[in-house]
């Protein structure tokens, strides 16, 4: 065949990795041969310009029983039991078709959760789009949320936290992250690898179609464009119901013991899972296209391999369990194909109508190429970095500073939103949306819970990718433990633009540092992740945004923590005043002076580890009413959440310097509010002295009032009336 550019570009292969393909299979490859090595040596498929970065991170720990390289990450939580966790991006399909867009990166989330084995517990998300009074923005914004309820509450999983940001630079490029929770028995986990010669290839669940095709290789692989925004094609369309007899029949299966693997079908579909399965096991796969149930006529093996349907599983057995495999799958109303069978020989055959379309050797598909670039730190930064801050007019009405952040879209009431989601399906959710800094989920059967966070910060990493992604893991450990929970592991998603130029690899190297030392200050070990680059439309890339989901442990669920007040005449308390006046890249600057400068907020990672581990021996210990941390709006903004949350008011004394404002408003790490009895005083003094915190005592919950130093005096319903902006868009 003829392969010109617009092939190569279609497939997002470089002429000179076309080069290496030849080399590697000493001839011209068939078609079907191109399109398998466009899928694995895809960036989405295989990191080839993130995977040596990404050997930079902190991946292994005393509870880590299955880290990166599998579909999700497992961490031990004791009783037997293991929680597996993974974060995973869906942003160009959104971009282009924003309701199955969203919807099945739930479905893909959650298939790499029970392909694990794991029975999915809880959804979180994390969404970017630009401002709301762009109205392209406002219809991806209300498709993806309505992608999201729509999957997660058929298929019968609850969605009990995330986050939503709006800034100009995700206009075109919205990111839509989503992560997902299972529980397992710790000594049952399913792996992908297949190293049994033999075996038999089952394709289980949905019948195969057109969607998807080139949806790795193309849409999630290279920059969006006018052209590509109309792609709705390659967008595949989801079925939560389908979905839901997936779980239960796989599951079911995998409790018979007759399970040698299990993969599910997400990007690349077939190509992908057969690849993935075979290398890992140093095996190889014969397949026969011809035995794959297809719902749309004259699909051809290219068509096959690349598909991306939805609701699609390899699982694999050993011929004599073929029979009772597909007993359980029909049972379950599913239907599977018996489409192919591991070798001994370590090479992937595809077969069409008695012929060999394919023949590769399965490393050489899985072994993607890798690019370590040099990276330049961008004009922008440094100037960002060099604004006079000092310089900035001091605002004198604090009260209308507040109210107008509480309005911002970043720091408003989400409750328009997962007010759409079922989060307390399953009985599990103790501390569900809009209640604490984390979800919290019971574990039956026990006395445990386990609470959950996802958090990140474009406008930091923006401004400097180092501070502000250490920043994340800051902000996303002190939210489980702001519940009283213990973190115990991370899961990423990395959100970039184009790695191939220098200023956005620059960012991407500099955020996986910081990601990396702040994981090894504070003890984390990142289990699982996902990588998304080439997020830019028409040459403009998004704000650096990693995301960071954090999975804590509660040993007693009765000790978990909320955010708001409780008891009118409970001491508010700070935890570490120390006030650093960091203003740079806040939300204060970004709503009130129309700015997006300076230098984000710095981490004392020893400080931070001592705050957090104060918080949680505090509520371990029945000392805390509430705990919520200090971050988008500073000091201020946290003091107005919880006075609503609680529906109760609180008057603070505390020293504003010489710049009120920026004592507020500004959000330096490591700062909780908590709120506790009277009675509780010399308990909670004595814990800080032996842990070594700094605590003090700032005020008193009561009133309809949030009073702060005399120059802050705001009625709850004037609080409230702002905050609740977007329950009336």
């Amino acid at each position: 065949m003829i392969v010109t550019q617009d092939v190569l570009d279609e497939i997002a292969l470089s002429r000179e990795e076309h080069r290496r393909i030849i080399d590697l299979l000493g001839r011209d490859p068939t078609e079907v041969e191109l399109g398998l090595f466009g899928a694995m040596w895809s960036e989405h498929c295989g990191y080839k310009n993130s995977k040596a970065l990404l050997r930079r991170l902190p991946t292994t720990g005393s509870r880590v029983l299955q880290g990166p390289g599998e579909n999700a990450g497992a961490i031990d939580i004791g009783d037997g039991m293991a929680v597996v966790m993974k974060v995973e991006s869906h942003n160009h399909p959104s971009a282009v078709e924003p309701f199955q867009g969203a919807a099945t990166g739930v479905g893909g989330i959650i298939r790499d959760i029970f392909t694990m084995g794991a029975r999915p517990i809880a959804l979180l998300d994390s969404l970017r789009f630009g401002t709301l009074d762009n109205k392209r923005s406002e219809y991806l914004f209300k498709g993806v949320v309505g992608g999201i309820s729509f999957y997660g509450n058929c298929i019968g999983v609850p969605t009990v936290g995330g986050e939503i940001y709006f800034e100009d630079a995700y206009s075109e490029n919205p990111l839509v992250n989503a992560m997902a929770i299972g529980l397992i028995e710790s000594d049952r986990i399913v792996r992908s690898r297949v190293d049994v010669p033999g075996a038999a290839l089952l394709l289980v669940g949905a019948d195969t179609g057109r969607d998807g095709i080139h949806g790795a290789s193309g849409l999630a692989s290279r920059e969006l464009s006018d052209s590509t925004i109309d792609q709705r094609p390659t967008v595949q369309v989801g079925n939560p119901f389908l979905e839901k007899l997936l779980i239960e029949a796989c599951l079911e299966l995998h409790s018979t013991g007759r399970l040698i693997a299990m993969q599910d079908l997400g990007a690349a579909g077939i190509t992908s899972a057969i690849v993935e399965a075979a290398s890992k096991g140093g095996t190889g796969v014969e397949i026969d296209v011809d035995q794959v149930s297809r719902r749309e006529t004259n699909m051809n093996a290219y068509e096959v391999m690349l598909s991306e349907s939805q609701e699609r599983m390899l699982v694999v057995v050993r011929p004599e369990d073929v029979p009772a495999a597909l007993g359980i799958i029909e049972k379950w109303g599913l239907h599977a194909d018996q489409f192919g069978q591991v070798t001994a020989d370590p090479r992937v055959r595809v077969c069409e109508s008695g012929r060999v379309v394919a023949d590769v050797q399965a490393d050489h598909l899985a072994q993607a190429p890798e690019y370590v670039r040099e990276g330049r730190i961008p004009e922008w930064e440094t100037a960002a970095a060099q604004y006079p801050i000092e310089q900035i007019p001091r605002v004198e009405d604090l009260n209308d500073a507040l109210l107008k952040l509480l309005a911002s879209p970043d720091i408003a009431s989400k409750r328009s939103v997962y007010r759409q989601y079922d989060h307390s399906v399953q009985t599990n959710t103790l501390v569900g949306p809009g209640s604490g800094d984390s979800a919290v989920l019971r574990i039956k059967g026990t006395d445990k819970a386990i609470a959950v966070s996802i958090d990140g910060n474009g406008r930091h990493c923006y401004l400097d990718p180092y501070a502000g992604a250490m920043g994340i893991i800051a902000e996303a450990t002190r939210n489980v433990s702001c519940v009283g929970a213990v973190p115990l592991a991370a899961t990423d998603c990395l959100n970039f633009g184009n790695p191939e130029k220098a200023e956005i690899y620059s960012q991407l190297e500099r955020a996986i540092d910081g990601l990396a030392a702040g994981c090894r200050g504070l003890g984390i070990p990142i289990i699982s992740g996902n990588v998304s680059l080439y997020n830019e439309s028409n040459g403009k890339a998004i704000f650096p945004t990693p995301i960071v989901g954090i999975v804590g442990l509660i040993e007693d669920s009765t000790k978990a923590v909320s955010a708001g007040f409780k008891q009118e005449g409970d001491d508010v308390w700070l935890i570490d005043p120390a006030d650093r006046e960091e203003i740079g890249g806040s939300e204060y600057l970004k709503v009130i002076h129309g700015l997006v400068v300076g230098r984000p907020p710095v981490v004392d990672l020893e400080l931070e580890r001592r705050v957090q581990s104060f918080c949680q021996r505090a509520a371990n210990d029945d000392l805390l009413r509430s705990a919520h941390d200090c971050s988008d709006g500073g000091l201020a903004v946290a003091l107005a959440e919880s006075c609503l949350i609680g529906g109760i008011g609180a008057t603070v004394e505390y020293d504003l310097g010489n710049r009120p404002d920026y004592r507020l408003f500004g959000e330096s790490h490591s700062r909780i509010i908590v709120s506790a009895q009277r009675s509780h005083d010399e308990r909670l003094r004595s814990l800080a002295l032996e842990m070594g915190v700094e605590l003090t005592r700032i005020g008193s919950v009561g009133g309809a009032f949030l009073r702060i130093t005399e120059q802050l005096d705001v009625s709850l319903a004037l609080l409230r009336e702002a905050w609740t902006r977007l329950d009336r868009l």
